[in-house]
């Protein structure tokens, strides 16, 4: 597996030209998991824990990540056991802290989506994953593109209709998985996502340094970062129904008091997600827009656009 993102990375490296207009699109990757594909056929599904009556929590041994992770699925309230055809929104979440049951704990997410048909998997990506397969770590786009679909989606009767939305890194993973995995996603939403990580390259490595990343670990040498980076793949969205969000990092009306601190990471992620936003425009893609403008970099601007971005991301056909 390192042996062809190297490839792929060297060959970004020998197209890049130093703009984006000379920036060649990422090789797809597989859509849909096969039990011979990479490690799909190796993991396995270890505990079941039932949380609450829509709830689930899995134990996943992943070969791809080398050990155990975390999955929940909460299923739609009209959900029954031998059901099938269900669509599936899997939950991205952001770096840094907490994880995976940050989507969870309010209780939001479950009320937001109890009587829509879909499966919700909400799956572990690591403080500082990333959502891709390592340069040199784990293969976390691996364990969440071919693992787990190919796990939990018999498991719970998913069908073939898929959608993805994640804030902060998860907003990059959610539109980076789209563009990588072309016909797998009908809809993307990124909430308050990092869309540009070429936009500063030196102070991006300096963040994943202060979290004790290596960027290079990670995607390897910054002249190939642009097969990861959502900005670079744009094209590769095409068809797929997109979300984007973000605030100007200024405190807005949902900050809890007074007083609040600017948001600069906020104010940074602007800036990425309108590079995004016009590339994306001037590539004809399907896009919805949110920068609504004051807003920090927290939970409530993310749910808040998280409500507004559900029918795009799961209409009622």
């Amino acid at each position: 597996m390192r042996t062809r993102r190297l490839l792929l990375l060297l060959a970004s490296a020998v197209l890049l030209s130093g703009c984006r207009s000379g920036v060649a699109p990422a090789e797809p990757r597989a859509s849909l998991p096969a039990s011979t594909q990479g490690s799909a056929r190796l993991a396995k599904v270890v505990s079941r824990e039932v949380v609450d009556e829509r709830t689930d929590r899995l134990t996943i041994d992943s070969p791809a990540i080398g050990g155990v992770r975390s999955v929940w699925v909460m299923r739609p309230t009209a959900w029954k056991k031998g059901s099938s055809g269900w669509r599936a929104l899997y939950m991205l979440h952001g770096c840094c802290a907490g994880g995976a049951w940050d989507w969870l704990k309010t209780g939001e997410v479950e009320r937001m989506t109890a009587d829509l048909d879909a499966v919700v998997i909400v799956p572990e990506g690591g403080p500082m994953g990333w959502y891709t397969d390592w340069h040199d770590g784990p293969a976390w786009e691996t364990f969440h593109m071919t693992e787990l679909p190919a796990l939990i989606e018999p498991m719970y009767g998913v069908g073939g209709r898929r959608a993805v939305v994640g804030y902060s890194m998860g907003g990059f993973g959610a539109f980076g998985y789209a563009a990588r995995h072309p016909g797998m996603f009908e809809a993307a939403a990124s909430l308050s996502g990092v869309l540009d990580i070429r936009n500063d390259v030196e102070g991006f490595s300096a963040f994943l340094r202060s979290h004790g990343v290596d960027s290079e670990d990670v995607w390897g040498d910054p002249s190939g970062w642009a097969a990861d980076n959502p900005a670079d793949q744009v094209t590769r969205l095409k068809g797929v129904r997109l979300y984007v969000s973000s605030g100007n990092g200024d405190p807005g009306p949902l900050d809890a008091r007074t007083g609040v601190a600017r948001s600069d990471s906020e104010a940074g992620i602007m800036r990425q997600n309108e590079t995004f936003a016009e590339a994306a425009e001037k590539a004809g893609l399907t896009i919805t827009k949110d920068f609504y403008g004051d807003g920090t970099h927290t939970w409530p601007y993310w749910i808040r656009s998280f409500r507004h971005a559900l029918p795009i991301l799961l209409p009622r056909d």
